[in-house]
């Protein structure tokens, strides 16, 4: 009789045992890394590949990548039920130099489904001149006439133009503004979100994000380097379709786990 009431008593242990264990691992957290990979439809594009003129835009310009950096901000995991998990407050991402490629989000998240989205560039609030003493390091600021803040991004090169004769490109993304000066107007706002759609995390997890270069000449406005190569931050009209030619450059790559 003794032996039943101990055996029954080790199988409640166990069961209340396996069921704490059940719980333990619905609360599981994970790391998060992000890797941002950069292509020209589809063929890698490292700082090896730079300073040779070797791509050919949408309009038919032969050109070469000197460099490109960009800055993406509020990388974020949103779950089901709305609450959302900021991993990186911002990130500067320097392709020629290979600093900032990868990045570890700064808090764990648990385990499940989620959003992932982040913004090219800042938006008007995180947008503050001179408060990122990081970015200020880097010579990344806007010129306070055209309305201070921060690059989304820096896209320099080389191109062959209509008198076969390489010219230079400075492809730079910044907020759109009309009358530089004291008093700059700013008639659109120009950075993006990105919403690379939903992700299942189960363990830690690496996620790559793609960045495909072509896609900034290319969709929906092809881009034309020889009217369009020089001096585009001051040009509205220019940042606004660069702006527009944006939603298409990223895209979800390999998840990892």
């Amino acid at each position: 009789m003794k032996m039943k009431k101990i055996c029954f008593v080790l199988s409640v242990f166990f069961v209340l045992s396996s069921c704490g264990n059940d719980d333990d691992n619905s609360l599981q957290e994970a790391d998060v890394t992000f890797s941002f990979n950069h292509n020209w439809d589809g063929t890698e594009v490292t700082s090896l590949d730079f300073n040779t003129i070797q791509y050919t835009n949408a309009n038919g310009e032969e050109l070469s990548i000197e460099r490109l950096r960009y800055l993406v901000s509020r990388v974020m995991l949103t779950n089901a039920s709305n609450q959302e998990y900021i991993l990186s407050d911002y990130n500067l991402i320097d392709v020629g130099t290979e600093v900032g490629l990868t990045f570890t989000g700064e808090t764990e998240i648990p385990t499940g489904a989620y959003t992932m989205s982040f913004i090219f560039g800042f938006n008007n609030q995180d947008n503050i001149d001179g408060a990122y003493l990081d970015l200020n390091s880097t010579s990344f600021n806007v010129p306070m006439m055209l309305g201070g803040g921060y690059h989304y991004m820096q896209f320099d090169g080389k191109y062959i133009n209509t008198s076969a004769t390489e010219t230079g490109f400075n492809y730079h993304v910044i907020r759109a503004v009309d009358n530089p000066g004291t008093n700059p107007i700013f008639p659109q706002d120009t950075f993006f979100e990105v919403d690379l759609g939903t992700i299942n995390i189960s363990n830690d997890v690496s996620i790559e994000v793609e960045m495909n270069i072509a896609e900034w000449f290319r969709s929906p406005h092809i881009w034309n380097l020889n009217d369009l190569d020089t001096v585009l931050m001051p040009n509205s009209s220019a940042q606004i379709m660069m702006y527009d030619n944006g939603q298409s450059v990223f895209s979800l790559g390999t998840i990892t786990q």
